[in-house]
């Protein structure tokens, strides 16, 4: 991997030059919450952010997706994508699109999220962890690849990691931009990492994690939580690596329709609703459990399907927080 420097005074010209591969997405700040949104000036970026609501996986599968139109008799394929750069990205959120990537790039590859994926610049920030982030328990509070360019900031501007061929491209064609990295550089950017690794308030009890939740199948303590949980699904909304759709038909007229794929949620009762009328998950508790062992499973190849971006603990209207339900049915073994 190259490292280079890019000073503060150059900050704003390198941001100009990324719109030159095409729309530039990037954290504003919108009422109390963060959000991906087109931005054509740096200034209306906010690089301190802690997390967006909804994660960057939005612009590969989004909330709503046109798959198919049928016209006059016809279907046509529904596949668009344009060339944009995700800007501002964090690292839990680049692990999230890591276990993405294992769902829809696998074989047969899903064309919708392959040609979005193909068309998109990645940059990364670093950041600071709030009382809500447990990334570094889980290994995903630092990214090793899934991006072309990773900024770490510094005093006076930001080391930058180079990450792909394309992020090669984009320092060689503004050179004039970047400078070589200096032992003063290396010495702050160790110092901001111990910074942040010694900054994380919670973590999750990893330990025979799958041994425990198989014990603790029947813990009264999941029935606790599914009382308290409103069962609104909107944990699995703003998760980075949920990814159950439904696809359905909006019929216009006999000849003209649209085939649409929109998220769905394991919380929903019709979720887990069969031919026949079964639901095999028919209660709150049985869905509220599921949700629990889905995140926790652990995939040797690619970890968790959990990347500890807090988001779930933020925007639960019931204020139920992953980790402390994990002790608590840690806590319930005897």
């Amino acid at each position: 991997m190259r490292y280079v420097k890019l000073s503060s005074e150059n900050f704003s010209s390198f941001f100009e030059s990324l719109r030159n591969w095409g729309k530039v997405y990037a954290p504003i700040k919108r009422g109390s919450i963060y959000t991906f949104q087109e931005v054509h000036e740096l200034g209306e970026i906010e690089l301190n952010y802690t997390r967006t609501m909804l994660p960057p996986k939005k612009f590969f599968v989004r909330p709503r997706d046109e798959i198919l139109r049928l016209k006059n008799g016809r279907w046509e394929n529904g596949t668009d994508a344009e060339p944009i750069v995700l800007f501002g990205l964090h690292s839990c959120d680049m692990h999230g699109l890591k276990i993405l990537d294992k769902v829809y790039l696998d074989e047969p590859a899903d064309p919708y999220y392959k040609a979005r994926r193909e068309k998109t610049f990645i940059v990364g920030i670093s950041c600071m962890p709030d009382e809500y982030c447990f990334c570094k328990s889980l290994g995903t509070h630092f990214a090793m690849d899934g991006f072309d360019l990773f900024l770490h900031e510094l005093p006076d501007g930001w080391l930058v990691r180079i990450g792909s061929v394309r992020g090669h491209e984009v320092v060689w064609e503004n050179g004039e931009l970047f400078e070589e990295v200096t032992d003063e550089d290396l010495k702050h950017f160790k110092e901001f990492e111990e910074r942040r690794a010694n900054a994380f308030q919670k973590e999750i009890p990893q330990e025979g994690l799958a041994d425990m939740l198989d014990l603790a199948y029947n813990s009264p303590v999941w029935k606790e939580y599914a009382e308290i949980c409103l069962a609104c699904g909107n944990c699995n909304m703003v998760c980075p690596t949920c990814r159950c759709y439904e696809v359905c038909d909006n019929w216009i007229s006999a000849y003209d329709a649209v085939r649409e794929r929109r998220y769905d949620s394991c919380f929903m009762e019709n979720h887990g609703l069969v031919a026949g009328g079964h639901n095999f998950r028919p209660t709150r508790l049985d869905r509220f459990r599921h949700r629990y062992y889905c995140k926790s499973y652990f995939d040797p190849s690619s970890g968790y399907n959990c990347v500890g971006c807090g988001r779930c603990d933020e925007f639960c209207p019931a204020k139920i927080e992953h980790v402390k339900v994990l002790e608590e049915v840690r806590g319930s073994l005897r």
